[in-house]
């Protein structure tokens, strides 16, 4: 009787410390610290090979991580060693969902709640976190199966706050629902997780110093709950708060001084635009071996957008850009690649003076991509107006116009008339581009000096004086100080215009033309055309 107390009393104590163990695992994982997380995982399937909630967790730990291959082959794994396990059925019921197979997702997930003992809260959270979380949702079912749990049991926290993640998810503009949950699960329990949660909302409603109290909150609540200063430092570099975002980095690291970690922060840099930084990170990873598509990615990208608005930038920088670019090519399946890995590798050939191939590159990601095809098509438009191939810049320019006119800026419909007036020489289509920039920005001087330069040509034998209005609205639109500094020879070259009107065109008019000679002589008192107009009979 005694032997089968002890072994009794045994068991239990070691359920008691495996159960402990993995509630250790787990708090690891929603602390970010995945790699320790992982180690732990391992330590208890060696002591426990055939339990399926340990693999269950550890395939959580791994999705969390961004790893989901091997998510997928640890619910696998649990499956095969503990079949009847709702925790193992539920693993191949994600698998499944993040796979994109939902009908076999939901068989396995009605197998689960059926399998469990009835009424288990836990079954219906597990159901309901994919349907949340994983990029194809069903929040509305999410939401019932959460309801039901709290139903069951109205003191978890854990339903409450998941119920809250679907209702903001449902309805990200009105957070009411989700906030009423979030406080339920703080007067359950007040912890750090929570208060972070009801930050992002704020977050989310652009509410810099509400968020960013509550994240301080967190922080003196639980000093050691890494996540509450990771999402502060993302919330400071939202709003360009470049000393706190470091500093609160810098506390995330220390607590979870890891691979993940460094990789967050880099991208976060990358995310923050600043790219500079973020190319130290992503370099250091790399030095220890961290490296995947996505770090050889950001590496080209920041490379690229560090040093391209530098004048003096050595090519050097944009050769390493295209070593990671060539990298992140050779290592990435045709799925994975995006109109953005096109756009920056032509971007970085045109760096190093490879122009065609650079061309060939972005119209491919302008092709392949139409939602930055925009972008890219202005990228092009730009390059070719630098380089003075005028002519391709209107086709590139014309490849956004042809979808919608408000696809160009003023600003390129200002480079539009140019490449017409200076490239095919079309100057009915420059007239066009500029007469665009004038509606768009009726107080840009330039839209009309280059209306006029436009109509010159036009009216080379002055037959209409075409013109004559447009460098007279050129010259209203400017104040003395710009007339007098450096919109001056441009003013010259309008006033002469006007000065030659007022002579001899059909509505001559002796005043007139002195008072456009006079500021063509103010403004330039040895031109030599002033000094003959006023030594002209029509002068005096």
């Amino acid at each position: 009787m005694k032997n089968y107390s002890l072994i009794a009393i045994s068991m239990l104590v070691a359920g008691a410390l495996n159960a402990q163990t993995i509630e250790d695992a787990k708090k690891k994982t929603e602390n970010e610290r995945y790699e320790l997380a992982a180690k732990d995982f391992r330590t208890l399937i060696q002591a426990s090979p055939s339990n399926g909630e340990i693999y269950f967790f550890q395939g959580d730990n791994y999705l969390q991580s961004k790893d989901l291959d091997s998510a997928k082959i640890a619910w696998a794994k649990g499956y095969s060693v503990d079949p009847t396990n709702f925790y193992s059925i539920i693993g191949v019921g994600k698998s499944l969902w993040y796979s994109g197979d939902t009908t076999a997702a939901n068989v396995k997930f009605e197998e689960a709640i059926g399998t469990a003992k009835k009424k288990n809260p836990e079954v219906l959270r597990q159901v309901a976190s994919p349907l949340i979380y994983a990029p194809i949702k069903s929040l509305n079912r999410a939401v019932t199966l959460l309801n039901l749990a709290i139903k069951y049991d109205n003191k978890n926290v854990q339903s409450y706050l998941l119920l809250g993640d679907a209702n903001l998810e449902i309805n990200s503009t009105n957070a009411t629902e989700a906030m009423k949950s979030y406080n339920t699960a703080l007067e359950l329990s007040k912890t750090a997780n929570i208060i972070v949660r009801k930050a992002k909302v704020y977050q989310r409603a652009q509410n810099y110093e509400l968020a960013n109290e509550m994240y301080k909150e967190a922080q003196a609540l639980e000093p050691n709950y890494a996540p509450a200063y990771r999402e502060n430092a993302e919330l400071n570099m939202q709003f360009n708060q470049y000393n706190s975002a470091i500093l609160n980095w810098e506390k995330y690291l220390q607590l979870n001084n890891s691979e993940q970690a460094r990789y967050r922060y880099a991208t976060s840099l990358f995310s923050g635009k600043k790219y500079c930084e973020a190319i130290t990170e992503f370099e250091s990873l790399h030095n220890i071996q961290f490296e995947n598509l996505y770090t050889q990615r950001l590496l080209a990208y920041s490379l690229y957008e560090c040093y391209a608005a530098k004048p003096d930038a050595d090519t050097t920088f944009f050769e390493k850009g295209m070593e990671a670019s060539n990298r992140f090519f050779a290592i990435t399946k045709k799925k994975d690649i995006i109109g953005l890995d096109y756009k920056y590798k032509g971007l970085l050939l045109n760096k190093l003076g490879k122009d065609s191939l650079g061309m060939i590159e972005l119209k491919r990601a302008a092709i392949e991509d139409t939602t930055i095809s925009k972008e890219i098509w202005s990228e092009i438009a730009k390059i070719q107006m630098t380089n003075k191939e005028y002519d391709q810049a209107i086709e590139a320019f014309n490849m956004n116009l042809q979808k919608d006119s408000s696809n160009l800026t003023v600003a390129e419909y200002y480079e539009l008339g140019r490449a017409y007036f200076f490239g095919p020489k079309d100057y009915a289509m420059a007239d066009l581009a500029f007469t665009k920039v004038a509606e768009l920005t009726p107080n840009y001087s330039f839209a009309y000096f280059w209306r006029a330069r436009s109509n010159v040509q036009l009216d080379l034998k002055k037959e209409t004086w075409a013109a004559k209005e447009h460098y007279e609205k050129f010259i209203e639109t400017l104040s003395v100080e710009d007339r007098e500094g450096a919109y001056k020879p441009y003013v010259i070259e309008g006033a002469k215009y006007m000065g030659d009107f007022y002579v001899n065109s059909p509505d001559k008019n002796k005043e007139k033309a002195k008072e456009a000679w006079n500021l063509v002589r103010q403004l330039d008192p040895a031109d030599k055309q002033a000094k003959a107009f006023f030594a002209s009979p029509a002068g005096k």
